[in-house]
């Protein structure tokens, strides 16, 4: 228990530090009025108008940062799923029907994330499509494995 606690923790500390990081890096966009345009969805949802660089949503930072800047953005993304992968393993060991399930829909979440990307015309965007598919085909064959081992009965295994 003692090993997921420290997992846990390691990976939170690693997501909150790489969040503030990315957040500085983003608010680069309020110096940067013809990006507001496209790269501001959380404001236009909030339906406000930019007359200036304070009226940006705090939350546009890390999608101009994932856009322009994605390397604190994917550490951010990596320390999810290391939390989301712990948290997997830790359930396979106590519950392995519930672990199972939990690693298939982690993996589903992955893939609707991957296409909700898809069209990328920049660089994070394009790490971002790739690195939530492939996570996304990772927890999926992990679950898929893991049924199979589990509902194996135990005396075919070995022929």
């Amino acid at each position: 228990m003692f090993k997921y606690v420290m997992q846990f923790i390691v990976g939170i500390l690693t997501f909150i530090i790489s969040t503030f990081i990315a957040w500085y890096e983003g608010s680069a966009i309020i110096e940067k009025p013809f990006e507001w345009k496209h790269t501001t969805p959380f404001t236009n949802l909030f339906n406000t108008e930019i007359t200036n660089g304070h009226d940006i949503s705090p939350l546009d930072f890390f999608v101009y940062a994932a856009k322009f800047q994605p390397f604190f953005p994917t550490i951010m993304i990596v320390s999810v799923l290391y939390i989301l992968s712990v948290t997997g393993f830790f359930l396979i060991k106590r519950k392995s029907k519930w672990g199972i399930g939990y690693w298939g829909i982690v993996g589903v979440i992955l893939l609707i994330f991957s296409s909700s990307i898809f069209n990328s015309s920049t660089l994070g965007r394009s790490i971002f499509f790739s690195f939530s598919s492939i996570s996304g085909f990772f927890f999926i064959t992990v679950a898929v494995l893991l049924y199979k081992l589990h509902s194996t009965p135990k005396g075919e295994l070995n022929s």
